[in-house]
């Protein structure tokens, strides 16, 4: 084992935390804060049976992948990773070869195997996240057996924004932009618990008219907020007088990405198009950030079969563009 052309395995242990986030976050080509330990230890402990993996090739870290087991129905799956956007296999650069690719796939095929899992799911990165291309972890998945389900994802460049953000609205949005003017509707960051508790229950008002379950507790938010990532993750409203009527969560990646996380208004003030005013000026923000992209996140539902046409219509009125979120996911055939 002590060549230093093979690739050494092993299962994530917390004394690794320092050296997987700087990984993560300044060495790999694909990864973002949302597979940082750091992010992924927000869930209280015991929420996730944690199996995640480190790839070291010699001494050093080329490949991570965060991942939780999930145990149902007499079927053990690895997934990367239930409590994050993404997850997947994150690589170093100067990792990236075909011939590297070939063998890290080789020997995780033999881990799962040796692990004894049923099925593995991978969330990956998508384009607009990455510092890099990463298409090689793509043509050897398809390779090795992986199907696929692909969500849409909506984002802007900003570039084409700089001279004007309303040229590049649709004639409908600009007139709805133009209209939410005429309500006095005021926008300001929300740099404390009592703003972020408005937007929360903004939000929560959306997610009950849609009969969704809250995916994070107040108290999440406000860790994720001023403990965890104060650089990376804000929170944004709209008022009309005093009231929050709309507002979102948002967050910022490195390379140049601001991310709309969360949405929301509250749908009693519909008709002073408060979504517009807001999305006007977050996008004003991103420029004054000097971001690259504005990112939207997905329409789709149900693995990506089902595309909400009403909210694409949306999105797309104020200009967007379109890429692939990919999750990769493959039954191991094995003896019992």
């Amino acid at each position: 084992m002590g060549n230093d052309m093979e690739l050494r395995i092993e299962k994530y242990q917390d004394a690794m935390a320092q050296v997987w986030d700087r990984f993560v976050l300044q060495e790999s080509m694909n990864g973002t804060f949302l597979q940082t330990r750091r992010f992924i230890e927000y869930h209280p402990a015991g929420k996730f049976k944690d199996s995640s993996l480190i790839v070291y090739k010699g001494n050093a870290v080329v490949a991570v992948i965060l991942a939780c087991d999930i145990n149902e129905k007499s079927k053990k799956t690895f997934f990367s990773h239930k409590g994050t956007t993404f997850g997947g296999i994150l690589l170093s650069p100067g990792f990236y070869s075909a011939s590297n690719v070939d063998l890290l796939m080789t020997e995780l095929d033999r881990y799962w195997s040796g692990e004894n899992y049923d099925e593995i799911v991978l969330k990956m990165t998508a384009p607009v996240f990455c510092r890099k291309n990463t298409d090689l972890i793509d043509y050897f998945l398809y390779q090795r057996g992986f199907e696929q389900y692909d969500e849409l994802n909506y984002y802007m460049k900003l570039d084409r924004y700089q001279d004007g953000i309303l040229e590049q609205f649709s004639s409908s949005k600009r007139r709805d932009y133009r209209y939410s003017l005429k309500n006095d509707l005021t926008f300001s960051r929300l740099d404390s618990p009592e703003g972020i508790r408005q937007f929360y229950d903004v939000l929560g008002l959306n997610l009950n008219k849609l009969n969704l379950p809250r995916v994070h507790q107040y108290e999440e938010l406000l860790d994720l907020k001023f403990n965890r990532f104060p650089e990376n993750i804000e929170f944004y409203g709209v008022y009309k007088e005093e009231i929050m009527i709309a507002g979102s969560m948002i967050f910022l990646f490195r390379g140049g990405v601001m991310h709309t996380q969360y949405l929301a208004s509250d749908e009693k003030y519909l008709s002073y198009f408060p979504m517009d005013f807001l999305i006007y000026h977050l996008l004003e923000t991103a420029l004054e950030k000097q971001m690259k992209y504005f990112t939207f996140g997905i329409c789709t539902e149900n693995h990506g079969k089902y595309l909400n046409l009403g909210l694409s219509r949306f999105k797309e009125g104020f200009g967007t563009e379109f890429c692939i979120d990919r999750t990769y996911y493959r039954e191991i055939n094995r003896e019992r």
